[in-house]
């Protein structure tokens, strides 16, 4: 019964790891706690060359004009050029070629090699967020369009302006005070057209776009219900109502950019891409349907566009672009954008501690988390102890129990092989009268470790997700709590840990179970290599927290035994 009982909670936590790890899956981090401060300027850059100008629009393809040029004075610009609307913590850069955001840094966060972070994914020949599209996730010709440019309010937003052969549009960015920015688009006389957010979220390396720990998707709250749709998953695209729509929005594990609309659109768009890496930059391509697919493009990454359709000729709202920070989230009703799953209510608390033991005790987010596995396992140690004094009780009675199986095993089956049901009944009865005689509880080693689960991996999806370990240095080779160790020498201790547990732990006396026993350490350590550094220091000091408990109960057996 304890060797069953053990191998059901090994089990369960296996299963339950392989299954988490797909749905979580720098000097001192940023932890922004506060909206980005509105103390912006405007700025614009000296016109592109007269060829560029005339170049046509990235991501131009064949359509419908949104509007009709009517009969009125022509309005675009005369050269290419670009508006910056900049805070103490992002810089928007804006082209008037289609009057599209090129450029959102985050100053507070760095990308790959140590650059200022850029929301927008670099793209060669396609369409910027805020571009006027097809719901399908074309371009419409006014995209080729060069916008009259407009400074706002003493340079607090830019309005664009064109009227011409490709017709008519409006669009306006505003700055506010609380870090959101403004976005109001007209496009008079539209039958049919949508506002492009994508594809994809920042740009990230190969390593970061590969992780399995990596979130590549579309998120959206209608009515009180948020849902995601992932982009590796996402073969065809969907369209469907947007009715009763919160918010909607392109994500990545740590980085968010969305809009909040003043009032719901008619419906959304979500349109698969195909990413393909160039000299020049990352090209995209609308994915065809998944059974016209050639073999090389079954093998590119995908990202997803999202596209947001007006029942009318206007669409307004605001647009949030930045890190997935919880506080700062929560301001604006996104925070459901961190996933947190079904353990979001203990997650939350556990985050809350991990941020004031780094700020009033270490400083430093990887003896954080040690500190923070510390004060979890004192918490939980009414709940071990009872667990590791059951297991003792059961390993004690454990000979007796094997013998009256091996008393009724030849009775447990008739002549014929089939079950005899009354002498399984008499062989649970005379083991049920054992346990009564012993004090003991065959759950009472399993139940404890199970309650233990939701507060285990609550922490753990809070590690999973927190962007404050992003970038964020432990010590020697581990610079960054958020990517595997390069070296590996984490998971190897880890397993390590793992299998000086798995020998402190009563052992199971059936051989087949033994040896499945001693393969959970060489199974975790494989699983754990291409964890996130903070997830494997944490599993690893619970192992040793759980090791040094385990010796004691082991040293003091007897005693422990009889007084509980």
């Amino acid at each position: 019964m304890e060797t069953r009982r053990l191998l059901i909670a090994a089990a369960l936590s296996l299963a339950v790891l392989f299954a988490w790890q797909y749905l979580f899956p720098a000097p001192k981090p940023p932890v922004p706690s506060s909206a980005p401060s509105a103390s912006p300027s405007l700025a614009a850059s000296a016109p592109a060359s007269p060829a560029a100008a005339a170049a046509p629009s990235p991501g131009a393809t064949p359509g419908t004009s949104p509007g009709a040029p009517a009969a009125e004075t022509p309005v675009e610009g005369s050269a290419e050029q670009t508006t910056v609307l900049e805070t103490k913590s992002f810089r928007a850069e804006f082209s008037n070629r289609g009057a599209e955001l090129v450029s959102f840094i985050l100053k507070d966060y760095r990308g790959i090699g140590g650059q200022p972070l850029d929301l927008v994914r670099k793209r060669r020949d396609w369409a910027h967020p805020f571009a006027l599209v097809q719901a399908n996730g074309e371009e419409l010709p006014i995209g080729g369009a060069l916008f009259a440019v407009e400074p706002m309010e003493g340079g607090r937003g830019v309005r664009y302006r064109y009227s011409g052969p490709l017709g008519r549009a409006t669009k306006e960015f505003r700055l506010r005070e609380d870090g959101l920015f403004d976005v109001r688009i007209e496009v008079p006389g539209a039958k049919e057209w949508g506002v492009l957010l994508g594809p994809g979220v920042g740009n990230p390396s190969v390593a970061e776009a590969s992780s399995r720990f990596a979130q590549r998707a579309v998120i959206y709250k209608i009515g009180d219900d948020v849902s995601t749709i992932d982009a590796p998953a996402n073969k065809d695209g969907t369209r469907f109502s947007a009715s009763g729509l919160a918010w909607a929005g392109v994500e990545d594990t740590y980085f968010l950019t969305a809009l909040l609309p003043k009032d719901a659109p008619k419906d959304l768009a979500v349109v698969p891409v195909l990413v393909e890496k160039g000299s020049e930059g990352p090209s995209f391509e609308i994915a065809p349907p998944k059974d016209k697919l050639t073999g090389a493009q079954k093998d590119l990454p995908r990202e997803l566009e999202l596209v947001l359709v007006p029942g009318g000729e206007v669409f307004e709202g605001q647009a949030f672009f930045g890190p997935k920070q919880y506080d700062l989230l929560a301001q604006f009703g996104l925070e459901k954008t961190v996933r947190w799953g079904r353990w979001g209510l203990l997650a939350r608390p556990l985050l809350l501690a991990l941020h004031w033991i780094y700020d009033h005790v270490v400083g430093n987010y990887g003896w954080a988390i040690v500190l923070m596995t510390v004060a979890i396992k004192l918490v939980l140690l009414p709940l071990t102890h009872k667990s590791f004094v059951s297991m003792q009780k059961m390993q004690a009675v454990n000979p007796r129990i094997q013998a009256i199986r091996e008393k009724w095993r030849p009775r447990l089956k008739d002549k014929k092989g089939r079950p005899d049901f009354e002498a399984q009944r008499k062989m649970q009865e005379e083991m049920n009268a054992l346990f009564k005689a012993e004090g003991v509880n065959p759950a009472g080693g399993c139940l404890p470790m199970l309650l233990q689960l939701p507060v285990l991996f609550a922490f753990y999806n809070v590690l999973s997700t927190a962007i404050e370990l992003r970038g964020a240095p432990w010590l020697f080779w581990v610079h960054d709590l958020s990517k595997a160790d390069p070296y590996y020498v984490l998971p190897i201790v880890m397993g390590v840990s793992q299998l000086v547990q798995q020998r402190l732990a009563p052992q199971a006396t059936d051989p087949l179970q033994r040896r499945l026993f001693q393969l959970m350490p060489i199974v975790f350590t494989v699983l754990f290599l291409g964890f996130p550094s903070g997830l494997v220091l944490y599993w690893l000091v619970n192992n040793v927290l759980t090791i040094l408990q385990q010796w004691v109960y082991n040293r003091n057996r007897q005693p422990v035994a009889s007084r509980a």
